[in-house]
């Protein structure tokens, strides 16, 4: 992948940003790809040379980074027994191998607490994001299958960027600090189970439909981070909207009694992640294209 320096970074911060050693490891399928779609994984790995990425885009992740660096050496100095680290560890299933590097796993006598840390946005701790659930039963899976361990519970640490002191004193919901513990529902082993097997099928198709000449499945509405077409209905003279409702029917009916100073704006829905460059292959997708 090409990395551009649009703004002339000096050499110091650009090298100091694109310094990166991760790696899956020998499997076909990291935890993060394997919850992702399969699309955006084979064209990934198709264009890697055609791609390119400016070197600010790597700010949050570098700093991500440093704060895994950071917890990691606080585990090596500690004396608490039953901690284990930044460990990659893997499982087989229908003759694939999936790996994921689990950020912090403490062993107690019912089982192991898996915590993964994320450096993001308050945002994101106050709106569930699936994907999390997603990623954390994985790997509770690879607990199990790799360790033979039971796991007690799953939990993001995350480190809040835009955190702000006054909104938590003021707003009920806003997170009391700039750490904020978050706790995953464990799903069943059978459930987990089978939703690791659907995922390793459904990447298995995807490879072969490719190798033959086929068409890669298309990204689903949640992996493009769709947002649905509103209708908001607004006050004139008001910047926020009074009410904001799914359909131009529930929008007219609602406005019906407010009076003529009101009107409907219609905010058109989008693929977030696919139209607002947070999907590096988007240029080479056939289904963004279709849909732009």
């Amino acid at each position: 992948m090409k990395i551009t320096n649009q703004f002339n970074l000096p050499q110091i911060v650009v090298d100091a940003l694109t310094q990166d050693d991760y790696t899956k490891g020998k499997s076909n399928r990291s935890v993060t790809q394997l919850i992702d779609s399969p699309r955006v994984a084979i064209l990934q790995r198709e264009h890697e040379d055609e791609m390119s990425q400016d070197v600010v885009d790597f700010l949050w992740s570098r700093f991500g980074t440093s704060v895994h660096g950071m917890f990691e050496k606080a585990v090596e100095d500690t004396t608490a027994v039953g901690v284990v680290s930044e460990e990659r560890l893997y499982a087989e299933v229908e003759g694939w191998t999936i790996s994921g590097a689990i950020d912090l796993q403490e062993l107690h006598d019912d089982g192991v607490l898996v915590s993964d840390y994320k450096v993001t946005s308050v945002w994101s701790v106050i709106h569930d994001k699936t994907e999390w659930h997603n990623q954390l039963n994985a790997y509770a899976w690879l607990v199990r299958s790799a360790k033979d361990l039971p796991v007690k519970g799953l939990r993001i640490i995350a480190i809040l960027r835009d955190w702000q002191r006054r909104k938590a004193q003021m707003e009920p919901d806003y997170p009391s600090s700039p750490i904020h513990l978050v706790n995953i529902p464990m799903w069943s082993v059978k459930d987990t189970d089978q939703y690791i097997l659907d995922r390793v099928l459904i990447h298995q198709q995807a490879e072969f439909d490719h190798m033959t000449g086929g068409v890669l499945p298309p990204c689903t509405s949640a992996e493009r981070w769709e947002k649905p077409t509103t209708f908001a209905v607004n006050k004139k003279g008001r910047k926020r909207a009074v009410r904001v409702l799914s359909t131009r029917e529930q929008a007219e009916s609602y406005m019906e009694p407010l009076g003529k100073d009101h009107l409907i704006e219609e905010r058109i829905g989008e693929s977030t992640r696919c139209v607002q460059d947070w999907c590096r292959v988007a240029r080479f997708c056939d289904q963004h294209k279709l849909e732009a």
